[in-house]
């Protein structure tokens, strides 16, 4: 059923990448969504009110509240999908992040409402009536949101979206609840004791602990979460494997949103190699990872002096020598200016994440190193932090 959707409903579905691809994703959960909750409130309504079951009733509008999740699953994925204009020149895609927010939160207020009506339970208990009904039509509500459930996840991880994901949780939250009650209904039935109160208690917890986790990973894309590792890694490699480039560093990535990612990055050159041959070089690689990472790149060009002796053997040195500091320092950008009375080495350190030193100390440690060896040296030294989530 699943695949049978994607494929009637979203056009390009391979695609998961494009913004308008990611939209019609977007879209299909939330009116799917839609549709399934409001089924099952008008079932449940219906039986609720001819066998005047208080259960069935309260699940039924309970159902009519997670609509509110498809519509605004389903309006966030359409604000996001709108262009850019003049006063969002990177467009709207971050409002997929609130819708997931948004979700979130409803997930939290479900759970703190849940956890309120259940120790009003257990302070007071209640009868649970049972019936035969009530049980059917709560399993058949089971069904409906474990494939739900389902559903979205698979959407969610096919487009890597944490909205989707975050109201598959929801639907799964839901199935724990509605199967809670079943058995809370049945057990009572059983053995004659009230213990509704205590399983409602249990699942509140648990639905609270799943709703304060997914907003957390919710808020990490729109606090600015470091790159993914993957993606850093790929975009290494792949600078790496054209010809003429000798490293790259100060790698940033911006999210704007899913499938609006920008970033920069600087390229060394052979400083001795043709400028024009390199800036055509440059121009690929930012043409390239538009084209097939939908990563819209600003390529920096470093020319790096490659037939001085004396400057390869320094940038080599350092290299190695920093690491006695910390196995983290990356050194580049290196360069040398005699003077008649010392020389000026002039270069950037990328400083990792996990160092607790302060740029001075960094900075005075290197230079103290360098005078070890080198007395008529003196570091000029640019201290830059990483900003992607592995050691460039």
């Amino acid at each position: 059923m699943t695949g049978f959707l994607i494929k009637a409903f979203v056009k390009n579905h391979e695609a998961t990448q494009q913004p308008e691809v990611r939209a019609a994703y977007g879209k299909l959960s939330g009116i799917v969504g839609i549709v399934c909750n409001v089924l099952l409130f008008g079932i449940k309504f219906v039986f609720g009110t001819i066998t005047a079951s208080v259960a069935i009733t309260a699940d039924a509008f309970n159902n009519l509240g997670d609509a509110s999740s498809g519509i605004v699953s389903f309006l966030g994925f359409k604000m996001a999908s709108r262009p850019a204009d003049e006063e969002h020149p990177y467009g709207h895609a971050r409002y997929e992040y609130l819708a997931g927010l948004t979700v979130c939160v409803l997930i939290l207020v479900i759970g703190v409402e849940l956890l309120k009506e259940s120790i009003r339970k257990i302070i007071h208990p209640e009868q649970v009536v049972f019936s035969w009904i009530t049980v059917l039509v709560l399993a058949l509500a089971i069904g409906v949101k474990l494939w739900l459930a389902y559903f979205n996840r698979t959407l969610g991880k096919r487009i890597n979206s944490q909205t989707l994901l975050a109201t598959a949780t929801d639907s799964r939250n839901d199935v724990i609840a509605t199967g809670t009650v079943i058995l809370a209904t049945v057990l009572s039935h059983v053995t004659k004791l009230e213990l509704d109160g205590y399983m409602g208690l249990g699942v509140a917890l648990f639905i609270l602990y799943s709703g304060v986790k997914l907003v957390k990973e919710t808020l990490d894309p729109i606090l600015g979460k470091a790159a993914d590792e993957e993606l850093v890694t790929e975009i290494q490699n792949r600078i790496m494997g054209y010809p003429g480039v000798l490293g790259t560093h100060d790698l940033m990535i911006h999210d704007y949103g899913p499938g609006r990612q920008f970033g920069s990055v600087h390229v060394e050159v052979a400083a001795e190699e043709d400028v024009l041959a390199s800036h055509d070089m440059v121009d690929n690689i930012e043409r390239d990872f538009l084209k097939e990472l939908n990563l819209h790149l600003i390529v920096h060009m470093d020319p790096i002096i490659t037939k001085d002796e004396s400057v390869k053997n320094l940038r080599y040195w350092l290299s190695e020598e920093v690491k006695k500091i910390n196995e983290g320092l990356t050194i580049h950008d290196l360069r040398i200016v005699p003077g008649t009375t010392h020389t000026n080495v002039i270069f950037d350190c990328v400083v990792p994440r996990e160092i607790h030193q302060n740029d001075d100390e960094i900075k005075a440690a290197i230079d103290k190193l360098v005078k070890e060896t080198y007395p008529d040296y003196n570091c000029v030294i640019t201290v830059d932090h990483s900003y992607v989530s592995v050691t460039e």
